[in-house]
């Protein structure tokens, strides 16, 4: 496969449905996080554990135990985009009432779906001088499921 532009990959989002939070988003009815964001950065954590055993010749091996991916938004707020605007509203939330579905549509025609949290988020900061700046961490809640492409 060829190189492809970050640009290409989508990330969509969705509000979860309160009185089923395991109702996922049909896919029409979810919102592209891209008009006037600059960059997303994959800034995912992973534990790991080094352990050697009797079975090698005593090199350390690494063995990742967990991963939490998240992906961090940088950009200028635009009150009127409704991604934007969802994630602007949760800005005074906590627990439960920061949760979203966060779709990723790879540059290869994968698709990941979960449910994920918003934390850091910005909306509306900055020098004097400069647009308001937009900003947002989507953390997923576990490891997002492929779910089928549509050709």
């Amino acid at each position: 496969m060829a190189r492809m532009k970050n640009a290409l990959r989508e990330h969509w989002i969705a509000d979860i449905d309160e009185t089923d939070t395991s109702k996922k988003p049909v896919e029409d009815e979810m919102l592209e996080l891209a008009k006037w964001v600059t960059e997303i950065t994959d800034d995912t954590d992973e534990t790991n554990e080094e352990y050697g055993d009797y079975a090698g010749d005593g090199t350390p091996k690494t063995e990742i135990v967990s991963i939490a991916e998240k992906w961090t938004f940088a950009g200028t707020y635009d009150a009127s985009d409704p991604a934007q605007a969802l994630v602007a509203s949760k800005k005074r939330k906590i627990g439960d009432d920061r949760k979203v579905w966060h779709l990723i549509k790879q540059t290869d025609g994968k698709k990941y779906l979960g449910l994920a949290t918003l934390s850091e988020i910005k909306a509306g900061t900055g020098e004097a001088t400069s647009y308001e700046e937009f900003g947002c961490v989507i953390n997923y809640d576990q490891i997002p499921e492929e779910v089928e492409t549509t050709p």
